[in-house]
């Protein structure tokens, strides 16, 4: 260790007209400046709570998506609200199998409220009928159903299946349009989120519609 000197005069006592000793000074400034780096050290972090994150300022944001690519009878799916939203593009095929489901179905015309905005109250529940768009929570206790989108029997799902969504938790069914089967656990339709068309038809904004605005 560094022995610290201290100028004296002859008696011993500290002389203030000696110049201060350079390695007092040194350690004096050393020691200042590493306080002064553990003080900005210890507030950046505090001061940087304070600024939002992303994901705080995204939070509610409408999401806009482009839809012109979504290959027929597949989905996509993203995040709004901190929800899974699919969108998915539906084949003619698909579309005509929803029309002879109706008996089979909870709510076939989406006619409970909440869960479907006015233009999307018809059999294919969205603004146009090849493209579906409905947030992935099955509206029973909140599990995110698996997506079973070709026809035909599969493991836990009936003979004459013609696609839809099957929650693993308690075994509720949705068609291809998100409509719920009867006699399932899940109350609802599955929720169909405000969203509306880019003038080119080419992109969705998910979070606005005509009662929603950004």
């Amino acid at each position: 260790m560094s022995q610290i000197t201290t100028q004296l005069d002859d008696s011993g006592a500290v002389d203030p007209n000696l110049p201060p000793d350079p390695s007092r000074r040194m350690w004096v400034a050393t020691a200042c400046a590493v306080g002064g780096a553990a003080g900005v050290a210890t507030a950046v972090p505090f001061v940087s709570s304070f600024a939002p994150s992303d994901k705080a300022r995204a939070a509610g944001a409408p999401v806009e998506v482009d839809v012109s690519n979504i290959p027929a009878g597949q989905m996509i799916t993203v995040e709004w609200r901190g929800k899974p939203v699919w969108i998915m593009h539906r084949t003619p095929e698909q579309l005509a199998a929803l029309k002879g489901l109706d008996p089979e179905l909870a709510d076939p015309h989406s006619d409970r409220p909440g869960y479907t905005p006015e233009y999307a109250k018809n059999e294919y529940r969205s603004r146009k009928p090849e493209l579906f768009v409905c947030v992935g929570i099955c509206t029973h206790l909140g599990c995110s159903p698996t997506p079973a989108l070709a026809a035909g029997p599969q493991p836990g799902l009936p003979a004459d299946w013609q696609g839809g969504f099957n929650c693993p938790c308690h075994g509720s069914t949705f068609d291809l349009a998100g409509r719920v089967f009867s006699n399932k656990p899940a109350p609802d339709n599955l929720e169909v989120p405000p969203y509306s068309y880019s003038a080119d038809g080419t992109r969705i904004v998910v979070g606005v519609d005509e009662n929603n605005k950004a």
